[in-house]
């Protein structure tokens, strides 16, 4: 019988010590009403596999869940996990933007500080992911394990067990066709890019400009393309552009797919950013006086630089408009 107490030594084991002359007991009882008088050791293993590892019927015995999350709260886990990752990712880049911006770039060039400004972006969202996912599941963890109900029928965003009236609060949602799909990576890739441009945009006097060979041997910048003060002069349409592209980002994630309405806030943003673009790029003394001269002394004019905002302003008109176009098309796919 060997096998029997090495069993009920690793059950008890695993127990509060008052529990465990209790649990003993039971289990010698249990034992013996399962094992016939001549039993072999065949039969001995048989009953032991029955009763299950020990580490299982321990957790029964002291009630306690072999899991991090169980069934009573993890749907809700879920839920929390996609309500509160948009939200951290969204201020993440929200604080290291404003802080790029009011701590200004070096003067290193200009894909230099963008590569350094993503990789920040990248690492702050992929810590602000781990954080709150780890908090998260330890918050729960703790509650779950201080709960005393003995009820497994998981738990809403209430914290209060489903009941049918709950449906009302979850109208049926079709089946969401790929076309129809906002993928994460292109809203990453949004914020992503409203950081880059505000960053560029609030420091284009110390990135955007002429480079030329140091005398240490690197690139050395020289003279900038714009005139800052003419940029900032239209920061609360700059800062009314970001908002709206972050709040655009947030609602993409949240509807999942293209609606109408979501499809007429996109058309809106896009159309706000337009405006502001061209308003900005069309004013007459954006352009540095010093750069100017650069490009008399080395193309005999302006004509260049003239060309250069066009087809800029072209291109940027024509991919916003072709981005308003693909939301309302989307939208109007009927879903299965």
């Amino acid at each position: 019988m060997k096998l029997v107490e090495l069993y009920i030594r690793e059950v008890t084991r695993r127990l509060p010590e008052k529990k465990r002359a209790e649990v003993e007991e039971e289990l010698r009882t249990i034992i013996a009403e399962k094992l016939p008088v001549d039993c072999m050791e065949q039969d001995v293993k048989n009953m032991l596999a029955e009763l299950g590892h020990p580490a299982v019927l321990a957790s029964r015995y002291a009630d306690r869940p072999m899991y991090l999350i169980g069934p009573r709260y993890y749907d809700l886990y879920l839920q929390l996990l996609k309500l509160v990752l948009p939200i951290a990712i969204t201020v993440t880049t929200i604080v290291i933007l404003i802080v790029t911006i009011v701590s200004g770039a070096g003067e290193e060039p200009v894909f230099t500080i963008i590569g350094e400004l993503i990789g920040r972006i990248i690492s702050g969202i992929i810590n602000a992911v781990v954080q709150a996912v780890f908090w998260l599941t330890l918050v729960l963890a703790f509650v779950e394990r201080a709960e005393h109900s003995k009820s497994q029928r998981p738990l809403g965003l209430n914290f209060e067990e489903w009941t049918p009236d709950d449906l009302r609060e979850f109208p049926e949602r079709p089946h969401i066709s790929k076309e129809k799909r906002i993928p994460r990576s292109q809203i990453f890739g949004s914020l992503i890019w409203t950081a880059i441009w505000t960053t560029v945009y609030f420091n284009a006097d110390k990135l955007l400009g002429i480079y030329q060979q140091g005398r240490q041997g690197g690139l050395e910048f020289t003279t900038p393309i714009f005139n800052q003060a003419v940029l900032v002069s239209y920061w609360p349409l700059i800062i009314l552009v970001v908002v709206l592209e972050i709040t655009l980002a947030v609602y993409q994630w949240r509807a999942v797919q293209w609606t109408n309405k979501l499809a007429l806030f996109n058309a809106f943003v896009q159309t706000t950013s337009v405006l502001v673009f061209v308003l900005v790029f069309t004013n007459s003394n954006l352009v540095n006086e010093a750069f100017r001269q650069w490009l008399t002394d080395l193309f005999g004019g302006t004509a260049f630089l003239t060309w250069l905002i066009g087809s800029i302003l072209v291109v940027v008109i024509i991919s916003s408009a072709i981005d308003a176009i693909q939301g309302i098309r989307k939208a109007r796919i009927r879903s299965r």
